[in-house]
C-alpha cells in the first residue's frame, strides 16, 4: 500500500541520525498516564530512567536530544497478532520486511503467530528453528506465540518454559495443512496441560456449520463469500470457549472478533468469572461489507468483514471495554494468491496486510467517535502488552520500562490506497525502540537491532481477571 502527503509541517529541530541512540526525547505533548503534557523523557541503556518537566536546555557534551516540538510522544504500539511467515514462506513475508513495516507504523513490539511459517511453532524444536530464522533480522522487538494442534499437548509446557507467552489454536480449518484445527477433546487435553500456568490460550473462534453451496452463486460478489461464514460460526465457537474458560483455570483470548452477536456470551462469561479477553482488528473497525467491490479479493479475511450495523456494535463494545484491544491480524500472501484477475472470493487466500497503517486507521475512525489518545494507548499498547506478559516492560512511558515510543502527528492527513482511498489522520514521524531511533521520515536504521523476547514464566497469580 502507498500513501501520499496532503500537507507537511516543518519541525524546528534538526533531524537525528536514524539508528542512533537517543538520550532525551523532548515534546510539548508527552502521553503519561492520564495526562498529555510538556516533558522530557530521559533514557539510559535502553530504559526510561526519568520523566521530567520540559526544560529546553542546551545538551551536555555528547548528549543526543530529540526535540519534536508539538508532535505527540506516546508508548510504542504492541501488536500481538502478526503473521510473519518465516521460515518457509518468506515470499509471503519475512522478519525484515514485517518489522520494518511495524517500525514505520509506530509499532515497537510484535508477537508472531505460530502459522503460516514452515515449520509451524507447534513443538519446542520448531520454536528453536523460528528463533534461528528471526535472529538478527528484526527492526523492532519480537515475541512468539506457540500453537496448539491435535496431539501436541506434551510440547506445550516445554515451549512455555522456552519463552512463549501462550498458544494459538484454530477451531476450524486454518487454511494450511501443517496447522490442523483442534476438536473439543484436543482442547480439553491442552487446557489440562496449561491449567495453573500463566499461559494464555488464543482461539480462532469459528466452527463449521452447514452451509449452502457457494458454487451456485457468483464468486466475484463479496456476499457469496460472506454467506459462507455467517455470524453463527463465531457465536457457537465463542460459546464453547466461554464454557471451557469457566471450567479450567486457563486464561482464554478470542482473536479477531468480527461478529457483534457474540458479545452477550462474552459479557455473561466474564460476569461469571471467566478470565476471558477479546481483540478486534482495524479492518473490522474500518471496512464494511457494503463497500467491498466485486472482485475485490484483497478484502477477504476470516472471519469476514461484516455490515455497517455490526461495525457500530463493535465500536460500542470497545467504548464499553467489552473488547479489550485492537490489533492488525497482519496476514500477507503473494499477490497471485489473492486471485485478483479472477476476483474469486471463495477461492482467494484470506488475509489482510496493513501492518504499518494500524495507528492512523484506528485513530481516524476512533476520534470521530469520541475516543482519546489515552483510549488508543489502553487498547493498542497497555492491554496488548498485558496479554503477552510484557506489561512490566512495555505499553507505558514510565521509569524502569523500555524506552519504546512512537512520535506522531495526530492531525496530519494523508491518503491511503487501495484502502478504499481513505483520507487518514495521524502520521508517524519516528519510532524509538529501547532508546534507539529505528525509523524516521521513511528512513530505517542501517541494521536491524530488535530483540527476540523470551517471556519468563513466574508463579501464577491468584487474580487472573481480564482487563475490564
Amino acid at each position: 500500500m502507498s500513501h501520499k502527503r496532503l500537507e507537511r509541517k516543518q519541525l524546528g529541530t534538526p533531524m537525528m541520525t536514524v539508528g542512533s541512540e537517543i538520550n532525551i526525547v523532548r515534546s510539548n505533548r508527552v502521553v503519561i498516564n492520564n495526562t498529555i503534557c510538556p516533558a522530557e523523557i530521559i533514557i539510559s541503556n535502553g530504559k526510561i530512567i526519568n520523566i521530567v518537566p520540559k526544560k529546553s536546555l542546551a545538551p551536555s557534551k555528547g548528549e543526543k536530544i530529540m526535540d519534536v516540538g508539538d508532535l505527540v510522544v506516546m508508548p510504542g504500539i504492541v501488536d500481538t497478532h502478526v503473521h510473519v511467515n518465516e521460515p518457509g514462506r518468506t515470499a509471503w513475508e519475512g522478519f525484515q520486511t514485517a518489522t520494518k513495516a511495524a517500525a514505520a507504523g509506530g509499532i515497537t513490539t510484535i508477537v508472531d503467530m505460530p502459522l503460516n511459517s514452515l515449520p509451524p511453532t507447534t513443538t519446542l524444536s520448531n520454536f528453536n528453528v523460528k528463533l534461528q530464522a528471526a535472529d538478527g533480522q528484526c527492526y523492532v522487538d519480537t515475541a512468539f506465540w506457540g500453537g496448539v494442534i491435535p496431539n501436541n499437548q506434551a510440547e506445550l509446557v516445554p515451549m512455555l518454559n522456552a519463552g512463549v507467552p501462550g498458544f494459538k489454536c484454530f477451531m476450524i480449518a486454518s487454511g494450511v495443512d501443517e496447522f490442523p484445527h483442534v476438536n473439543f477433546m484436543d482442547l480439553h487435553m491442552a487446557m489440562k496441560e496449561l491449567e495453573d500456568t500463566e499461559a494464555v490460550l488464543l482461539f480462532h473462534a469459528e466452527v463449521d456449520v452447514n452451509q449452502g453451496n457457494p458454487a451456485l452463486e457468483d464468486p466475484t460478489e463479496y456476499n457469496t463469500f460472506l454467506n459462507t461464514r455467517p455470524d453463527i460460526m463465531e457465536v457457537q465457537a465463542i460459546q464453547m470457549v466461554a464454557e471451557l474458560c469457566l471450567l479450567y483455570n486457563v486464561r482464554c483470548h478470542i482473536v479477531h472478533l468480527s461478529s457483534a452477536q457474540a458479545l452477550p456470551i462474552i459479557r455473561e462469561a466474564r460476569q461469571a468469572g471467566a478470565p476471558l479477553t477479546v481483540e478486534t482488528t482495524h479492518h473490522y473497525l474500518t471496512l464494511t461489507s457494503e463497500h467491498i467491490p466485486p472482485g475485490g479479493t484483497y478484502y477477504k479475511c476470516c472471519p469476514p468483514i461484516r455490515g455497517k450495523d455490526n461495525q457500530e456494535e463493535l465500536w460500542a463494545a470497545l467504548c464499553n471495554r467489552d473488547i479489550d484491544m485492537v490489533v492488525s491480524d497482519h496476514s500477507p500472501c503473494t499477490p497471485e494468491m489473492k486471485l485478483l484477475e479472477d476476483g474469486d472470493f471463495v477461492k482467494a487466500w484470506g488475509g489482510i496486510a496493513s501492518l504499518q497503517f494500524g495507528l492512523p486507521l484506528f485513530w481516524t475512525a476512533a476520534k470521530q467517535r469520541g475516543f482519546t489518545i489515552h483510549d488508543l494507548v489502553q487498547l493498542m499498547c497497555k492491554n496488548t502488552a498485558k496479554l503477552c506478559k510484557l506489561i512490566e516492560r512495555k505499553g507505558s512511558l514510565q521509569p524502569g520500562w523500555d524506552a519504546d515510543m512512537v512520535i506522531w502527528d495526530p492531525d496530519k492527513v494523508f491518503e491511503l490506497t487501495p484502502y478504499l482511498n481513505f483520507r487518514l489522520h495521524g502520521e508517524v514521524f519516528a519510532t524509538i525502540v529501547r532508546g534507539r531511533l529505528v525509523y524516521q521520515e521513511r528512513k530505517f536504521s542501517p541494521k536491524p537491532q530488535g530483540e527476540l523476547l523470551l517471556i519468563q514464566q513466574t508463579k501464577a497469580e491468584e487474580n487472573t481477571a481480564p482487563y475490564y
